[in-house]
């Protein structure tokens, strides 16, 4: 089993060090997720309890009682 972990590893390994557009391009993908996910957690997905109570315990009851419904 450790055997052909290794040599998976030492596929991609070999198959990443050789590439030569293939590294800008994962840049870009990578950079473009990043993006993506900063922007869908700021403008899509608020802190909504937050927003809506002021301490923990509040939250938390609110949680509490929102699972067990």
């Amino acid at each position: 089993m450790l055997r052909l972990l290794k040599s998976v590893y030492q596929f991609y390994y070999q198959g990443f060090r050789s590439m030569t557009i293939g590294k800008k391009l994962w840049l870009i993908i990578i950079i473009k997720l990043i993006i993506i996910f900063v922007v869908l957690k700021l403008f899509f997905f608020p802190d909504f309890l937050k927003s809506k109570f002021k301490t923990e315990e509040e939250r938390s009851n609110y949680v509490i009682k929102q699972l067990t419904k």
